[in-house]
């Protein structure tokens, strides 16, 4: 029996579904601008070997909202475990959720195990791009900064009650394009709007978004990954989402650095998905719980 609940993360509370299950536990993260729906096909892939616990991360979904920080975030982790009795439980996490869940293996030796699905912070400098040449690349951090830029001034952003059901249309379409679940994708979108004094607006919010992005420009996970001792694995994509495909050269250049940061460290293990971009968990979810439950049976 699938059950949602909210606990009491002490600042705000956090939005829980729970897939059930008696195997092993396993927290399941979803990225930023997401939430817990998202995650859906994976965890009931996951279900049979795990105890499949999603989340909607602060200030997404129906988890409430707070200043975003890492140590708050993985506190928010904590109480959902106490809470829910989760004892060493596994983490797997896409994006955002992969950032936090390589954090959640440095700070928790004992974990059986993290999983990271293409959760890399963005390149903001020539270094991040090894094989581009500098000045190239240079030129390429600022236009894709530029566009994500545009993403940051939308966010939060109010539907007037007359264009819902056509933006609601667009996003069926969108699930059609992808392959993906169409209930499961509209459960999503719904889930990240907040209806409040007759205003339907979208979550995160700008304030957020915000700092989300700094943290994410901010975040160096090549120590993390030198300094975490439990088992780890990287699943990374192979090829470019339609809007990152003007940015070919700078994704490529990325990945190769993601794959130095791991091979420098001597860990996490890494696995290039074929036929996978950033949007793998809809994408092969059968395919990545395969990867994930075989990985944590045999860390």
């Amino acid at each position: 029996m699938i059950n949602d609940r909210l606990i009491d993360a002490g600042d705000l509370p956090l939005a829980v579904r729970d897939f059930g299950g008696d195997q092993p536990p396993l927290l399941l993260l979803h990225g930023a601008g997401g939430n817990l729906a998202q995650m859906t096909t994976l965890a009931r892939a996951l279900r049979p070997h795990h105890r499949v616990i999603s989340v909607d991360l602060r200030g997404h979904g129906r988890s409430g909202e707070g200043t975003w920080t890492w140590d708050a975030a993985l506190g928010d982790l904590a109480a959902v475990c106490v809470q829910m009795e989760l004892e060493r439980p596994a983490v797997v996490g896409h994006s955002l959720g992969g950032m936090l869940a390589a954090l959640w293996g440095q700070r928790h030796p004992e974990a059986p195990g993290v999983v990271s699905l293409d959760g890399n912070p963005p390149p903001t400098r020539p270094e991040h791009l090894p094989g581009m040449d500098p000045g190239k690349a240079a030129v390429e951090l600022a236009r894709l900064h530029a566009i994500f830029d545009q993403f940051e001034s939308r966010a939060g952003q109010v539907i007037e009650a007359d264009q819902l059901p056509d933006v609601v249309e667009r996003q069926r379409m969108a699930a059609r394009d992808m392959g993906a679940n169409e209930k499961v994708w509209i459960e999503g979108f719904r889930r990240n709007l907040v209806h409040e004094n007759g205003e339907t607006s979208t979550r995160p919010s700008a304030a957020v978004t915000s700092q989300l992005r700094t943290l994410m420009n901010e975040l160096d996970l090549g120590p993390v990954y030198a300094s975490t001792t439990c088992p780890e694995l990287l699943v990374l994509p192979t090829r470019d989402l339609p809007e990152q495909e003007p940015f070919a050269e700078l994704y490529a250049a990325h990945r190769r650095f993601v794959v130095e940061q791991a091979r420098a460290a001597g860990h996490p293990r890494y696995i290039s998905l074929e036929d996978a971009s950033h949007a793998m968990v809809i994408e092969q979810p059968a395919v990545l719980a395969g990867l994930i439950s075989d990985f944590l049976r045999t860390a």
